[in-house]
């Protein structure tokens, strides 16, 4: 850590030593103009920080700790095509996958132009198989694609075609990533072969759980459809063009991806291709559309206003310097169901690291443990642990103020949740209003001394509110890019690499050592792993 990030450090620690420190509750009761104040406006997008602690002087000397950690050095090193992945020695370009021609370069490679050409491509296709022209190998109309992917090759693209899909959309889309063969057996009684479209997505066309389920899925085309039929329901996502031909994919199938795209920033490259088979290829440019807003944000808003940068600064002051260890993320849509999924991806995949980048331990907590589920499910399991649980844990409430259904009674009920959550884990109850509300309703003083405490609620438990207007393309695109973008920072602010991620990799190495254990053919190496082994061959041999 350089002395001006130590020195910026410790002001900042120095105010979070306060006593009042974490206290919500009297900054909202003394100042009725705070919401506007804290709230922040980018790509159609509203961003509530005021259900946080965060003063004045905290957020400037947050910002201060930004700018010694290079924040906005970081960003514009990301945005020229540098490589910022040091350790694969890798740009991180995912904003030229949404931009124009042009947008942004690489290595003397117009980045933007390679993207549009894979998108003229895709929308090809994509106009191909929904006009007709292209048909499975009996000449039916393709209804069914199935995406076979893991990680980022599959929970971007199945959390956005869940968020997007409507009643009437061109295609039924489909997403198989466990190599647990039950995820298999599970969809497949609900296609038909003859209009089933399979998409195979890995970039090496390696990856062993995908390419598995591959194989499954190929035989069942090769069953129903024949050998020679099979080909003409295969496409591929990846760069491996001997592996797909083997595979029996032809090449003008097989749509690919830089180098410069990370795995869980893909969705917007070729990886997204079942989003726009099943949604449309005009849902698909305006995914891409509102994502380009938010860079365009990110790059240009100064430091007080970026919506990107405030969204992690707000992190590093839960995080490091009032200790919460995780947060939870509660969209008030069903439709954004899959929403908390694809962050833990981007964000426990990319800031769950242990040294610098430079090798060194890092000296304070980086990446918080991230989860979540649709709002109201969660207020009837986790989120009696976030009231009245003794770590706080922040949340970050997603809301959509326009519904695309008819049923607004039902929408301000779940409106009126969520706001109420927020307000509650804010404000909380003191013992002396608990008490006052029990006498209210005619209950005698033994069991309102009794039930006090139980019914006491702390308060001060931090959350960030995001509106979006209406879930359309584009303001999905911008929700999820800002995202990404607070990751870049937080990796900024951090001093570590979030583009890689090594840990993946470890597991992977052993389980091709222990598949032969489990055969049966060689002794595991870990006496743990050996007894394990033992058992389950004894328990499948019965």
């Amino acid at each position: 850590m350089t002395d001006s990030k130590a020195a910026a450090w410790d002001v900042v620690a120095g105010l979070a030593r306060r006593q009042d420190a974490a206290a919500i509750r009297p900054l909202l009761d003394s100042d009725p103009g705070r919401a506007a104040r804290f709230g922040f406006r980018a790509a159609g997008l509203l961003l509530d920080l005021s259900r946080t602690s965060l003063t004045e002087p905290v957020l400037a000397a947050l910002l201060a700790l930004a700018e010694a950690s290079g924040v906005t050095r970081f960003r514009d090193a990301m945005a020229a095509g540098e490589k910022v992945n040091t350790t694969e020695g890798r740009a991180a370009l995912h904003m030229a996958l949404r931009a124009p021609a042009g947008g942004f370069h690489t290595g003397g490679q117009d980045a933007s132009a390679v993207v549009r050409g894979t998108l003229d491509a895709m929308a090809g296709f994509v106009r191909g198989v929904h006009e007709g022209s292209i048909r499975g190998a009996g000449g039916d109309r393709f209804t069914d694609v199935v995406n076979i992917g893991i990680g980022g090759s599959d929970l971007g693209p199945a959390m956005v075609t869940r968020a997007l899909w409507r009643h009437g959309m061109p295609m039924r889309a489909h997403y198989l990533a466990n190599v647990d063969a039950h995820a298999w057996e599970a969809l497949r009684p609900t296609l038909d072969p003859r209009r089933t479209l399979v998409l195979v997505a890995s970039k090496t066309f390696t990856t062993q759980e995908t390419m598995t389920n591959a194989h499954l899925v190929r035989g069942w085309l090769v069953q129903g459809l024949g050998e020679a039929a099979a080909a003409r329901h295969l496409a591929a996502l990846s760069t491996n063009l001997p592996a797909t031909a083997a595979f029996g994919i032809a090449p003008e199938r097989v749509f690919g991806f830089e180098e410069w795209v990370g795995g869980r920033f893909s969705l917007w490259s070729a990886v997204g291709l079942s989003i726009a088979l099943a949604c449309g290829i005009e849902a698909f440019a305006g995914l891409l559309a509102g994502a380009r807003a938010m860079d365009d944000h990110f790059l240009a808003a100064p430091p007080e206003a970026n919506l990107p940068l405030l969204l992690a600064a707000t992190e590093v002051w839960h995080v490091n310097f009032l200790g919460y260890p995780a947060r939870a993320v509660l969209p008030y849509d069903e439709r954004l169901s899959r929403f908390a999924a694809h962050l833990q991806q981007v964000e426990m995949e990319s800031l769950g690291k242990r040294v610098t980048l430079d090798g060194q331990p890092v000296a304070h907590a980086t990446g918080p443990v991230v989860f979540g589920e649709p709002g109201t499910n969660a207020q009837h399991s986790f989120l009696q642990l976030i009231h009245q649980g003794s770590t706080p844990v922040p949340v970050d409430f997603v809301l959509v103020a326009r519904p695309d259904h008819a049923h607004a009674g039902s929408h301000r009920i779940l409106l009126a949740n969520a706001l109420a959550q927020a307000e509650a884990l804010a404000l909380g109850r003191t013992e002396a209003e608990a008490r006052a509300e029990m006498a209210r309703g005619g209950m005698d003083q033994a069991a309102i001394d009794r039930l006090a405490p139980h019914r006491t609620f702390p308060g001060n438990r931090p959350s960030t509110s995001i509106l979006l207007p209406a879930l359309t393309p584009a303001s999905l695109g911008a929700l999820v890019a800002l995202y990404e973008h607070k990751v870049a920072c937080l990796g900024a602010f951090w001093g570590i690499n979030p583009f890689d991620q090594w840990g993946v990799e470890l597991g992977k190495q052993l389980a091709g050592g222990i598949l032969p254990a489990l055969a049966g053919d060689t002794p595991a190496s870990d006496a743990a792993t050996a007894a394990m082994v033992a058992e389950i061959r004894r328990l499948q041999a019965g």
